[in-house]
């Protein structure tokens, strides 16, 4: 039964495919209930389309579903400072809050990039930041200020400035790829003739696990972001797949079938100091570890069909945590905690589902039918998957509510087993 471990790998694994450097299309539906209105004036001396500061803010906005983005055109001439605003322009247009910048040229080749967000109905400012950058950061910068227009609009901290990863197949080659978390600027970590699957982030960013088949059978590396640098963390007898780290960081939780079933060990991020956490006559693998470090959950058949458990990080009794249906597998930590995504399968179909621990209460909140791989951005408000659209391996995004939800779409090949980042290091 080894086959599960690599088996819900491989099915929480299909692979991916994109060329280095290209956007992925992003097509949303829905949206909550109660939206924001917003309006986004274009920023003087930016450049222009979809690329331009203006238009990252309020494409990072849009895809949230939490915001109404009003029309900004016609308001001439349109305002770049606060005294330049007159306020009953955009309250007759439906504005609560209105948005407006500028971009300068700066010393050395650098540009200045100054915005304020303003209250139309108090007239007063929420925030006004400016960014002194490389060119090349223009679009870091964007994401930057959707994130302070976000907390300050909502009161959640922002997630447009993270990374996500994910595995691209085109053919026979595969690609672990890292991009913005609207899918831009995609670029290769790895490049493989042989499967890669199971990305995951280090809670700094820096460092990514995941397994490659390149030796003929999977072993998980860790490998630097910043150098390229990689080693092999777990490459024992049998199989080595699905890496989780701890918190901290010092730590990972990893599936061996070395003595067996496939079963949980924990690992030192070294590669030393090897424990065997599980012991059960079923396969137990996926692990995931709780936010504050104490726990691990994970998928297990040990009662027969495949559940979700959880168990403590330092050893003990595994306690079942999902009994709706006959199959639920790959579980994900919401970042506070006190819920987790996982793939719940209904009347043959694979969706993603939320499950809070205190009640035991699920909720479904996809309706498509070949889910795989949640993973809940840094700030607990989005749930990056895996799908099928077209017969296609493509990324999409639900709203932990449920309300909101996207397709991300490559131009071609598959794309698959995505992990949303940490929030950035710089914050």
């Amino acid at each position: 039964m080894a086959a599960m471990a690599v088996g819900l790998a491989a099915l929480v694994a299909g692979c991916i495919g994109q060329p280095a450097f290209a956007a992925l299309t992003i097509e949303i539906t829905g949206g909550a209930a109660t939206q924001i209105p917003v309006a986004i004036v274009p920023f003087a001396h930016e450049a222009g389309g979809a690329r331009s500061v203006s238009g990252v803010i309020a494409a990072d906005l849009a895809r949230t579903g939490q915001f109404k983005l009003v029309d900004s055109s016609g308001v001439t001439p349109p305002p770049h400072h606060a005294a330049e605003v007159h306020y009953s322009d955009w309250a007759s247009r439906g504005a609560d809050a209105l948005v407006i910048g500028h971009v300068d040229p700066s010393p050395n080749g650098a540009l200045t990039v100054t915005f304020r967000l303003l209250d139309v109905g108090s007239q007063a400012s929420l925030a006004s930041l400016s960014y002194t950058i490389n060119p090349s950061l223009l679009r870091v910068t964007a994401h930057e200020i959707a994130d302070v227009i976000y907390q300050k609009l909502t009161g959640i901290r922002g997630a447009f400035d993270t990374r996500i990863a994910y595995v691209s197949q085109q053919g026979k080659r595969f690609q672990l790829m890292v991009a913005d978390a609207d899918g831009y600027g995609g670029r290769p970590i790895v490049t493989s003739l042989e499967p890669i699957i199971s990305p995951a982030w280090s809670p700094h960013g820096n460092r990514m696990a995941y397994v490659s088949f390149e030796k003929g059978h999977p072993i998980v590396y860790v490998q630097s972001l910043n150098t390229g640098r990689r080693y092999v963390l777990a490459g024992f007898r049998g199989d080595n797949s699905a890496p989780a780290w701890s918190p901290g960081g010092h730590r990972l939780a990893v599936v061996l079938s070395k003595d067996g079933n496939s079963q949980i060990y924990i690992i030192n991020a070294d590669g030393t100091g090897l424990k065997r956490l599980t012991r059960s006559d079923g396969i137990d693998t996926e692990p995931k570890w709780s936010p504050d470090g104490r726990f691990i959950v994970f998928t297990s058949d040990r009662g027969g069909s495949p559940q979700i458990y959880r168990i403590p990080a330092d050893g003990g009794a595994a306690t079942r945590l999902t009994f709706e249906g006959n199959y639920n597998v790959s579980p994900s930590f919401r970042p506070d905690g006190r819920a987790f995504a996982f793939i719940h399968r209904s009347r043959g179909a694979f969706q993603v589902a939320v499950q809070h621990l205190a009640s035991g209460q699920m909720q479904v909140l996809t309706h498509s039918r070949l889910d795989q791989s949640p993973s809940f951005a840094p700030n607990g408000t989005m749930i990056l998957y895996a799908t099928e659209l077209g017969g296609r391996g493509v990324l999409a995004e639900v709203s932990s509510d449920g309300t909101t939800n996207e397709h991300l779409i490559a131009a071609s090949g598959d794309i698959r087993e995505p992990a949303w980042g940490p929030f950035p290091a710089h914050h």
